[in-house]
């Protein structure tokens, strides 16, 4: 697993993946677009966002917990290069928060470096809610030590997925490549965080 940038750099010099699942669907377009990917990208889910503090705020007041005194740092993916960086954004500006918290913001290149930051170096991070699925994050509770940010505040985080050129002739990526789309799979994701379109 890594950021939608450093996949995409990989698999166009030839790295042996057979499937790219990506956090948006520039990359995956992209890559079709090039001869790379061989089937047409497709949504698979829609992710969404959290916000998360391995710390002891108040996050009552949903988003605006980003203005408490008390907050120095806020981790978010870098808007430059990752789709959960530029909903994060969108979702301070939509609901006028932005402005106050700008200098706050500390950037991370992956979903796992922010949790790692907000869990122990930043007062607060912004991260995949899915990623707090993992048993690793059992332990922070959904209202105490997390919350979910509103999704009409930010564009819908269309997550993609497309064949490509090296699992072409792989019946196990072809198979995979059809479960990812299926219902049963939607279950699954809506059950870890995801939004299902």
């Amino acid at each position: 697993m890594g950021s939608t940038g450093q996949l995409t750099a990989q698999i166009k010099n030839n790295a042996p993946f057979d499937v790219m699942m990506s956090a948006d669907m520039a990359a995956p377009e992209a890559l079709y677009k090039e001869g790379v990917g061989i089937t047409r990208p497709l949504v698979y889910a829609q992710g969404s966002l959290a916000l998360i503090t391995g710390k002891k705020y108040d996050l009552s007041q949903g988003l605006e917990s980003v203005t408490n005194g008390g907050i120095k740092k806020i981790a978010i993916a870098n808007p430059k290069t990752a789709p959960y960086g530029k909903a994060t954004v969108e979702a301070l500006t939509n609901a006028k928060l932005y402005d106050a918290v700008k200098e706050k913001l500390v950037y991370a290149e992956s979903i796992a470096q922010i949790v790692t930051y907000a869990t122990t170096v930043t007062d607060l991070g912004f991260v995949a809610k899915s990623s707090l699925y993992s048993p690793q994050m059992a332990i922070f509770k959904e209202g105490e030590h997390w919350i979910e940010v509103d999704p009409k505040l930010y564009t819908p985080i269309d997550q993609g997925i497309v064949l490509l050129q090296h699992g072409e002739k792989s019946c196990g990526a072809a198979a995979f490549y059809s479960f990812i789309l299926s219902q049963k799979a939607k279950a699954i994701f809506e059950k870890y965080g995801y939004l299902v379109p």
